[in-house]
C-alpha cells in the first residue's frame, strides 16, 4: 500500500474544512491537491473520528501491522521446519 502524503491529522482538517465550506467538494479538494473521490473514501474512514480517536486508531493500525508480520515470520519458521524434516526423512 502506498503511503499516505497526507496525515491522519492533516486528513481530518481537511474534512471539518468541507464540512464548515457546506459541502463545497470541489472547492476543497483543488485547494489540497487531492481528487473528490479521496475526499469521500476519507470522509467514509475518518468521518467521525477527532484527532484522540485518530491517533488511537493509528496506533492500532501500527500494532496490527507488525502482529501481521510476527504471524508471517512464524509461518515461515515452521515451513523451513518441515522441509528440514522432510528431507531427513521423519516427515
Amino acid at each position: 500500500m502506498p503511503k499516505s502524503r497526507h496525515t491522519t491529522e492533516q486528513i481530518i482538517a481537511i474534512l471539518r474544512e468541507g464540512d464548515v465550506r457546506d459541502g463545497n467538494v470541489p472547492e476543497v479538494a483543488r485547494k489540497h491537491g487531492i481528487s473528490e473521490q479521496t475526499y469521500y473514501r476519507w470522509k467514509r474512514k475518518y468521518g467521525g473520528t477527532g484527532m484522540a480517536e485518530a491517533a488511537r486508531l493509528k496506533k492500532l493500525e501500527a500494532e496490527n501491522a507488525r502482529l501481521k508480520q510476527l504471524v508471517g515470520d512464524q509461518a515461515l519458521a515452521l515451513q523451513v521446519m518441515k522441509e528440514q524434516l522432510g528431507k531427513r526423512g521423519w516427515a
